[in-house]
């Protein structure tokens, strides 16, 4: 603790003849006055502490100090100052020891108390600051101090007597009427607390803090007329007072008065000494309802529009104004936003990556891959924008380059888990690839494939593929994605069946009810001969997708052929055809011979 007592100080004359610049601790074989060593000690500990700065050993003197005299009070109390943010168990005791053995040393009282108050021993504070109050009783800190732990322990009322002796004591402090006016409303006693702010106001009827702590004392009472009436002799006082508009912005939000609410909320984001981190958290708070943001869209846009005026170049400001533009369904504006910063220095790798999503959104691979290129000259460590190299590439069905992409990103990859996703992603693109000049589902590749037809897919990709989902499992073997879509494909081609149950029964154990993740579990099992069971799981899935995949629909009608359930099976084909499904292989179906109801 970097202070001087009136001890310290005289201290510091007396034996200032004993100061030795940049000297520090003597060694064991030094001799000092058997009477004074301790003082030396102290006073070398003090010199340490304020002109060098060096705690550490100010404290070993300190120490030696007490050792050789331990009733030595000053140097309990430097060190308990010392170790206060370090060690606060020790701290509190060496300020008890200084306190008892100095106790008409208000310093030492006031510095325990801190102790205590820092360790959160509010009960024993609580007696230090009463006995500091009948002992030191012209600070009104004490008075504050004491009524605050009365309040902490429950006890408003002694609190409250606290606060009314220290009026009469000292006159009316603003800090103690506040606390005095929150404690008789937290004891029901509005009345009491109406009439000390009419007093307030009567006394200073300019000072606009007080109309305002009227007013929120009658909106308490729910007398909203004369709570208007008094926020409107605030704002006569001074209009652009920020405690005077937040308070009025809080009385229309508590009376669901969301227009003037908005209203009040504009004066606030056009003042400049409004902190920035209000404005965009009062913004954030209002666009969290969708309903909210839909009915007041143009006071919202209004607010957005301000801030972004305000501050063009804050980046904080241009996330949440292109944000809004994208949920006003302005995604070309926010495009543009973000185009327009991405000279800024330095540069923002945040509006890289936002230019990149959208352009992928809107389907501009050339675009997409000219922002890439850009953003890893600039941030060629991020593996985010090769990823998204990849993903371009991917799009562009440019599936070398895509893989070389995914490979590239694997180099700053910092943890299995992503490694494991992005040998996921080179898995998928080689699978892609594997199917590549084809248009029709890929289990009827597989088909082609397993009847001998020239039209079956790569299997030499197919091999790579397998072989990037082992790579990825080895590094999470509880990689949901991949887990699901090397049982699906191994399900497609009829082989490992046993192990594409347990991957597929993996996933579904770690998700909850995805339609998909049912859906490939189901067609393992129907693989296998499960019908029954198949069915029961993809009845389920379908009931869950709101997607109303396609393929999901398909495979339902396809066991419950397999079943006998012909009519229902047609019904689900039939929908999976209005879905988007291959309309020739959804006829090729419907032209098979019904099979006989299953016993199963």
């Amino acid at each position: 603790m970097k202070r001087l007592t009136a001890i310290s100080i005289c201290s510091l004359v007396l034996f200032s003849a004993a100061f030795v610049s940049g000297k520090g601790v003597r060694t064991a074989g030094a001799v000092y006055p058997d009477s004074l060593s301790s003082v030396w000690l102290y006073t070398e500990g003090v010199k340490q502490n304020t002109i060098f700065e060096d705690t550490t050993r100010a404290n070993g003197l300190f120490r030696e100090a007490i050792r050789r005299d331990s009733n030595y009070a000053p140097a309990w109390y430097e060190l308990a100052g010392n170790l206060l943010a370090t060690s606060p168990d020790e701290a509190v005791e060496a300020a008890r020891r200084a306190r008892q053995l100095d106790t008409d040393n208000l310093w030492y009282q006031r510095f325990y108390g801190q102790a205590l108050l820092m360790t959160q021993r509010y009960n024993e504070a609580l007696q230090v600051y009463n006995r500091l109050m009948e002992e030191d009783p012209s600070d009104p800190d004490n008075y504050r101090l004491v009524a605050a732990l009365y309040e902490q322990r429950g006890r408003p009322y002694s609190a409250l007597m606290t606060l009314d002796s220290a009026e009469v004591r000292f006159g009316r402090i603003p800090l103690l009427s506040g606390m005095k006016r929150r404690l008789l409303v937290a004891t029901n006693q509005v009345d009491k607390a109406l009439d000390e702010a009419r007093r307030m106001v009567d006394e200073a009827p300019y000072d606009a803090d007080n109309h305002v702590v009227l007013a929120d004392l009658y909106a308490a009472k729910n007398e909203d007329s004369l709570a208007m009436s008094e926020y409107r002799r605030a704002l006569a006082i001074d209009s652009t007072k920020i405690e005077t508009l937040v308070s009025l912005s809080d009385f229309y939000a508590r009376r669901q008065d969301y227009r003037s609410l908005l209203a009040v909320t504009r004066k606030l984001f056009l003042a400049d000494n409004f902190p920035l981190e209000m404005k965009i958290k009062r913004f954030e708070n209002f666009t969290s309802d969708t309903r909210f943001y839909r009915e007041y869209y143009f006071q919202l846009n209004d607010l957005a529009s301000i801030l972004a005026i305000h501050y063009p170049n804050e980046p904080k400001v241009v996330e949440l104004y292109a944000g809004h533009l994208i949920a006003s369904g302005e995604l070309e504006m926010a495009l543009d936003l973000y185009k327009n910063h991405l000279d800024d220095q330095p540069p923002v790798e945040e509006y890289y990556a936002a230019v990149i999503d959208i352009e992928s959104y809107l389907q501009h691979p050339d675009s997409v891959e000219k922002y890439v290129t850009r953003g890893l000259q600039l941030f060629p460590d991020r593996i985010g924008f090769h990823l998204s190299k990849g993903h371009v590439m991917n799009q562009m069905k440019q599936y070398d380059r895509a893989i070389k992409a995914y490979r590239e990103s694997l180099r700053y990859a910092d943890t299995d888990s992503l490694r494991s996703v992005v040998w996921g992603m080179i898995g998928d693109t080689w699978h892609q690839k594997a199917i590549l000049t084809y248009s029709i589902p890929e289990e009827e590749l597989f088909a082609r494939e397993r009847l001998g037809g020239r039209r079956g897919i790569d299997r030499r990709a197919m091999k790579q593929c397998y072989k990037a989902y082992e790579r990825s499992l080895a590094l999470w073997p509880d990689n949901t994605l991949v887990l699901n879509n090397y049982a699906y494909f191994l399900s497609l081609e009829e082989r490992d069946l046993d192990r594409a149950l347990v991957m597929a029964s993996r996933v579904v154990e770690l998700t909850d009810n995805n339609p998909t993740y049912l859906d490939t579990r189901a067609w393992v099992l129907y693989k296998l001969g499960c019908t029954e069971e198949a069915r029961r799981i993809l009845q389920k899935a379908v009931a869950l997708d709101a997607q109303k995949s396609p393929d999901l629909l398909v495979h339902y009608g396809d066991v419950l052929h397999e079943l006998g359930e012909q009519f229902m099976a047609e019904i689900y084909w039939q929908r999976a055809r209005e879905m988007g499904y291959n309309a020739r292989l959804i006829e090729r179906r419907l032209q098979q011979p019904a099979k006989p109801k299953s016993d199963e």
